[in-house]
């Protein structure tokens, strides 16, 4: 089984998830960028709730929209010490912050040109934290979701669309992941695990990768699978 990712900036628990479960994952790099999506920002637990962290990336000179592949990282705004300085703040009382600091650390001080590579960068590591070894690839074409005939039966979720992707069907899910607008993903349940801020403010659940880690540590993998 094959399934369709958006390229993710630290991405939720969700996305991971879906590296654990498939034989082997594609990562969308034709499509048109969008805004306000996993592909720039992730979402972090902190003291006062909810905290989104977001890449800023380069505009055209001419308005013109790019291809995900093309969009370049902005150094405006000094955004790589404010998450840096973020995540410390969120997490330094995390029981395993300070082991793996020094791995993530580089990404918030070594320049990048393009954010898929970034993330791409971004992903190996994280992957090798979480001692999984998924088989990634990436598109060299974009295929638009097709949805399945099958309809939702006695009130189930709808069927998650599916697209080609290197001369084989995948499970799309380049649209289900979102920040704003998720669809439907009947193999998705949050489970709850620690979090620091739990008891002020509850269990969030799907937030970037990095609270699982930063909580959960070597134990995260049993989130995923």
């Amino acid at each position: 089984m094959q399934a369709l990712l958006s390229t993710t900036y630290f991405g939720p628990v969700q996305w991971y998830q879906k590296l654990c479960r498939y034989d082997s994952v594609l990562i969308e790099r034709c499509d048109t960028y969008r805004k306000q999506t996993y592909r720039n920002r992730c979402v972090i637990a902190t003291a006062n709730g909810l905290q989104a962290l977001t890449v800023p990336v380069e505009r055209t000179d001419d308005g013109r929209r790019l291809l995900t592949r093309d969009v370049r990282i902005s150094d405006h705004g000094n955004w790589r010490h404010l998450h840096w300085h973020a995540l410390m703040s969120a997490y330094s009382e995390s029981p395993f912050f300070e082991y793996y600091a020094d791995d993530l650390r580089p990404f918030f001080e070594r320049r990048w040109q393009y954010l898929c590579d970034f993330n791409q960068a971004i992903c190996e590591t994280v992957c090798g934290l979480l001692d999984i070894h998924p088989a990634i690839g990436h598109t060299s074409a974009y295929s638009p979701a097709v949805t399945p005939c099958a309809a939702p039966v006695d009130g189930a979720a709808p069927p998650l669309p599916r697209a080609e992707a290197g001369g084989a069907m995948a499970d799309d899910y380049r649209d289900a992941i979102d920040p704003k607008h998720p669809l439907p993903d009947p193999a998705f349940e949050p489970r709850p695990y620690y979090q620091v801020f739990a008891r002020r403010h509850g269990f969030r659940p799907n937030l970037s990768v990095l609270d699982l880690l930063f909580n959960m540590g070597p134990e995260a993998i049993f989130w995923l699978v």
